[in-house]
């Protein structure tokens, strides 16, 4: 989990650019059946109007993970040990969507 809290830093200060921080960005709260929901703002980045496709993932009560995109927002949501499952969708798309580096 810490590996990808630091990719999430990293990805968050990216973005920051004296305007962009200061607006509702990232946003990880619980839910009440139990589970996690994870909202990022992706206005004004790299991935606002990128293709996302949407993903669901149910295998118990407990270990099911849906994401998708709306609004120009990352919504993820999952059961109580799928927080780092919801991270690591978020980090392996915005990955993806980079530019590669010219050469």
């Amino acid at each position: 989990m810490t590996d990808l809290i630091g990719e999430l830093e990293t990805w968050y200060l990216g973005n920051c650019d004296g305007d962009w921080e200061h607006q509702s960005n990232v946003h990880i709260n619980t839910l009440d059946n139990p589970g996690w929901e994870v909202r990022i703002n992706l206005e004004d980045t790299p991935l606002e109007g990128l293709p996302f496709t949407p993903l669901e993932q149910e295998r118990d009560e407990h270990d099911w993970v849906y994401c998708r995109v709306e609004d120009a927002t990352f919504v993820g949501r999952g059961g109580p040990r799928n927080l780092s499952t919801i991270l690591r969708i978020f980090m392996d798309w915005q990955r993806s969507c980079q530019a590669p580096a010219s050469e």
